[in-house]
C-alpha cells in the first residue's frame, strides 16, 4: 500500500512517546480502572510552552481542563469516545479523589533522588507520572481532613510539595502539555484490572524523609 507522509505525520503525532494513543489510553483509565477522565486544553501551537486557555498567566499549560470543566469528568466510554475522535491530541485529565487516585507531587531532580531513596529503603510505592518538570506519586484516595492532620503533624514539609486530591486534577500519560510530554516513570503492570497505590501518609512521611536525608532543597517551581 502506497504510504501517505503527510498522513502518517499526523497520525504519529497523535501518539505518545511509548506509541500509544491518547484515545486509547484515555478509553483504558476510564473503562478498566473506572478513573473519571475529561479532555484539557492543548498548549497554544503558536507559542511554545504557553496555554491554549485565555489566561495569559495560566501557570499548567495544556495541563488542565477548561472546555468541558472538571466536572464533566466521566467514566462513560461512549462520552470519553466522542471527546478524543473530536479532540485527538488533548491531554488527559484525571479528576483526582473519589474513586480515583490522589497524587502527591515534588520536582523532578528531587522527586528522582527522592525515589532512588525509597528504593533503597524497600518502601513499596505504586505508578509515578513524570514530566520533564515535576513527577506525581499516585496514592489511595485522601479526604483534606486526613492531608491536613498529617501536615499539621509535621515538623516539616518541602514547600514544592504538591498535593492533588479531591477536586483536583493531574494529566496522565501519553499528554502532551507546555511543560512537556507526561509519561510513566513507574507504570501500571500491563493489563491489571485495578491499581495498586499506597496510602499517603506513607508517601508524605517517606517523601520528607528522603529529602531530608539526601539533603535536597527541592526549591519551589
Amino acid at each position: 500500500m502506497r504510504e501517505i507522509p503527510g498522513r502518517r505525520r499526523r497520525l504519529l503525532s497523535r501518539r505518545g512517546t511509548d506509541g500509544t494513543e491518547p484515545i486509547g489510553a484515555a478509553l483504558t483509565f476510564a473503562t478498566r480502572w473506572q478513573w473519571p477522565v475529561v479532555p484539557g486544553v492543548a498548549p497554544d501551537p503558536r507559542r511554545p510552552g504557553r496555554c491554549g486557555c485565555p489566561d495569559a498567566e495560566c501557570t499548567v499549560p495544556g495541563a488542565h481542563p477548561f472546555d468541558p470543566g472538571l466536572l464533566a469528568a466521566t467514566t462513560d466510554a461512549r462520552m470519553v469516545r466522542w471527546w478524543w475522535t473530536n479532540r485527538p491530541t488533548a491531554p488527559i485529565v484525571l479528576a483526582t479523589g473519589g474513586n480515583a487516585p490522589c497524587a502527591v507531587s515534588l520536582p523532578a531532580l528531587a522527586a528522582a533522588r527522592a525515589l532512588a531513596a525509597l528504593d533503597r529503603a524497600g518502601v513499596r510505592l505504586g505508578p509515578v507520572v513524570a514530566t520533564p518538570t515535576r513527577w506525581a506519586l499516585l496514592v489511595r484516595p485522601y479526604s483534606m481532613e486526613q492531608l491536613g492532620e498529617l501536615l499539621y503533624a509535621k515538623d516539616f514539609v518541602p514547600g514544592s510539595l504538591r498535593f492533588h486530591g479531591e477536586g483536583g486534577y493531574l494529566a496522565l500519560p501519553p499528554s502532551e502539555t507546555g511543560a512537556g510530554p507526561v509519561r510513566w516513570e513507574r507504570a501500571p503492570l500491563p493489563g491489571s484490572a485495578a491499581l495498586w497505590a499506597p496510602d499517603v501518609e506513607a508517601v508524605v512521611d517517606a517523601v520528607v524523609d528522603a529529602l531530608t536525608r539526601t539533603g535536597v532543597s527541592a526549591p519551589e517551581l
